[in-house]
């Protein structure tokens, strides 16, 4: 179960300077706590992001010394927040967790996933949904946060209300890091700590996401609810998770999940397809750029559902297609355009 990405995105050279100040304040302030409390780099970052929010230095036991708790006030000193926007935080806090990856030799299934594929779950998303829709969204497998709050942050920018989400895990490390980033984007997200097979107790969503994780369901006695769960042997993780995700959607709702390329092609292919005519509209099945992945068998692909109910229906023609890598402009233009128009020609918001 591991999310093979190359990472890719632009912002720009006055974004990138904030967001650059911000990432050494942070490393500083974790190289520090490192080597005072002997913690690793995400513990470090944890408590680097909890001393922010509170504005002062927790000092435990003695820890850290007088002379360090004096180098961290100061150096916090450097920084107002609140001048920063939610962007600006989470790429610096996105390059702190991809240097806790490298340093700490975190499990790779623990990657961030791309911003380049979160504009793209944005952009989908807000040409689903429109911009006068209240908005509520999901992740299934939010992990440290990074796709929920990179689609929240783009799709808040033309809502005049906030934008409710809420994230599942059953990760209390990744929760953790998720909860301290969105506190410091001050994003309104709720973050529930539990098997995401379990009942889900949030209210129910217009949208959900999710960067799935591919791989087999070991407790095969708690699927067995389950439409999408194995004839024989352990059930697909990122199928259940579909399932359970789509359930806890509203009427119309839209599921937008990063999910194997090649999820149509596998033996248990059939259930899910049986799973979906009965409660999903598949509406779109977008492969992400090939330069994105390591290989081939690790690529993924963007697949739209939509929830039965309200005015959903089934689509004239389902949305099919190859992103371009986002280096060649033109060509990513033109195929965004032919979304633009697929949406126009199929989709009542």
């Amino acid at each position: 179960m591991v999310k093979d990405y190359r990472f890719c995105g632009r912002v720009s050279i006055l974004a990138q300077a904030e967001t650059e100040t911000l990432f050494q304040v942070l490393d500083q302030s974790v190289q520090v706590l490192m080597q005072q409390l002997s913690v690793s780099y995400v513990d470090a970052l944890i408590e680097t992001g909890d001393n922010l929010l509170s504005q002062s230095v927790h000092v435990e036991d003695g820890k850290p010394n007088p002379e360090q708790t004096a180098a961290l006030t100061k150096l916090y000193q450097t920084i107002d927040l609140k001048q920063l926007d939610a962007e600006t935080i989470r790429r610096a806090l996105q390059l702190a967790l991809l240097k806790a990856i490298h340093n700490d030799h975190v499990d790779p299934n623990h990657q961030m996933t791309p911003d380049s594929i979160g504009l793209l779950t944005a952009y989908l998303i807000a040409k689903l949904v429109g911009s006068t829709t209240d908005l509520s969204i999901l992740d299934i497998a939010v992990g440290a946060g990074n796709l929920l709050t990179t689609v929240i942050n783009q799709l808040q920018t033309d809502r005049p209300r906030p934008i409710q989400g809420y994230g599942v895990d059953n990760d209390d490390n990744q929760l953790a890091i998720a909860a301290m980033s969105m506190d410091l984007q001050r994003s309104a997200v709720e973050l529930f700590h539990q098997d995401a097979i379990d009942p889900l107790v949030m209210p129910k969503t217009t949208v959900v996401i999710g960067d799935l994780p591919v791989g087999y369901y070991p407790l095969d006695d708690r699927v067995q609810g389950f439409q999408t769960k194995a004839t024989n042997g352990h059930s697909y993780i990122h199928h259940l998770m579909m399932e359970q995700a789509m359930a806890h959607l509203l009427p119309g709702g839209w599921g937008v999940f990063l999910v194997p390329t090649t999820i149509f092609q596998s033996q248990e292919s059939q259930g899910l397809l049986k799973w979906m005519s009965t409660a999903a509209y598949l509406q779109g099945l977008l492969n992400l750029p090939t330069n994105l992945f390591l290989d081939e068998k690790s690529r993924k692909s963007i697949v739209v559902l939509q929830k039965h109910g309200q005015r959903a229906h089934q689509a004239g023609k389902v949305l099919l297609g190859d992103f371009p890598s986002f280096e060649d402009q033109r060509a990513f233009q033109a195929f965004t355009a032919q979304i633009d128009a697929w949406v126009d020609q199929n989709i009542i918001r």
